[in-house]
């Protein structure tokens, strides 16, 4: 079997509604699946330029980057293939767009309340990238507060 290296990036789009903090999911019906936005960078793009673009695509939603957030790394294969992944993840706010206009790649994109989308997400490793966003937001709200 043959190895090989993939590199994706995607983010975890926040906002607060009515006092809660919500994150922007996508979601497939067929293979089910609950995931954050995220795809494989283009010819000469950067890894930031890659979550923004990917994130518009599959959400709908113009993002401003925050700050680089967490890595994930796991192995699959396809064909004769082991590929070993990383993604990056950045953590974004939204400044315009709508969850109705993301792409043809999921069956819907929408908001979701912080602790739906924990229990939601399909990997572990991407509800280990949200728990640290919460953390960070968490961070920063006390800091504001004090």
């Amino acid at each position: 079997m043959r190895n090989a290296r993939a590199v994706s990036a995607g983010g975890v789009v926040h906002r607060s509604h009515d006092g809660r903090i919500e994150i922007a999911l996508v979601h497939r019906r067929q293979p089910r699946l609950w995931a954050l936005p995220k795809g494989t960078p283009d010819a000469g793009e950067t890894l930031m330029e890659t979550a923004v673009r990917e994130t518009r695509e599959e959400t709908g939603l113009e993002v401003e980057v925050e700050e680089a957030l967490d890595s994930i790394s796991y192995a699959f294969i396809r064909g004769q293939t082991r590929f070993h992944k990383t993604v990056h993840f950045f953590l974004m706010r939204p400044v315009g767009g709508s969850p109705d206009d993301h792409d043809h790649e999921f069956d819907e994109a929408r908001w979701v309340q912080l602790e739906e989308a924990l229990a939601l997400l399909t990997h572990a490793t991407e509800r280990s990238v949200v728990d640290r966003a919460a953390m960070l937001l968490s961070e920063r709200e006390r800091a504001a507060t004090a």
